[in-house]
């Protein structure tokens, strides 16, 4: 079993899931909202925040089919779900408004919003459900792991990001981004919302 496993490596096929996983994690767009989580006064454990990402985007990997099933949930909903919250978040940093505010007693942000839904966000999880049934498991398990890897550098060197492009260029990146993020949380909606359309004239 494992001799197959580790027999179905491909590296085109890793370099490939690590690209489209690269690109759907996005950490680098998430920057802006890591310094701007870090002024106000609201910590990020890097390697907390890689750990549970990485667990719960290898969780769902293997899980996830059956786990929204369980709660009678398809995988278009799910990602609609995901879309609204992206959505909110593309606001916050183009309107420079605070959406989420952490109210309870946890003042640190490494789980909400950083590893969800930024890092093991609704796009991750249905991308990897996705390329499930295109790529062997070894080469997006190992493309999953790079990428983490990948996180945890970027985490670590905000503070060095954030003296080397300043306030006003931080600023500039984070409207930036909040359109790209707007763009992303759109496509994700109608693409899905398509998906169900159909789903719903296909049942009748």
């Amino acid at each position: 079993m494992f001799t197959d496993f580790f027999s179905a490596f491909n590296f085109q096929e890793l370099i490939s899931a690590f690209i489209v996983l690269f690109a759907v994690i996005d950490i680098i767009g998430a920057i802006p909202i890591i310094l701007t989580l870090k002024q106000n006064g609201r910590s990020v454990n890097a390697t907390k925040a890689t750990s549970i990402s990485f667990v719960l985007l290898i969780g769902f990997f293997y899980v996830g089919d059956m786990m929204l099933r369980l709660f009678q949930v398809d995988i278009a909903s799910f990602a609609i779900a995901g879309a609204f919250v992206i959505f909110l978040m593309s606001l916050e940093m183009i309107l420079d408004v605070e959406i989420f505010k952490n109210q309870g007693p946890i003042k640190e942000a490494t789980l909400v919003p950083l590893v969800f839904p930024l890092l093991a966000g609704a796009g991750a999880f249905t991308t990897l459900l996705s390329l499930r049934s295109e790529y062997a498991s070894i080469n997006i398990i190992v493309a999953l792991v790079l990428n983490m890897a990948w996180v945890y550098v970027v985490l670590k060197m905000t503070g060095r990001i954030e003296r080397i492009l300043g306030k006003g260029g931080i600023y500039v990146i984070r409207k930036f981004f909040g359109i790209i993020l707007l763009a992303i949380s759109a496509r994700l909606f109608t693409a899905n919302l398509t998906l169900l359309i159909e789903q719903l004239k296909g049942g009748q």
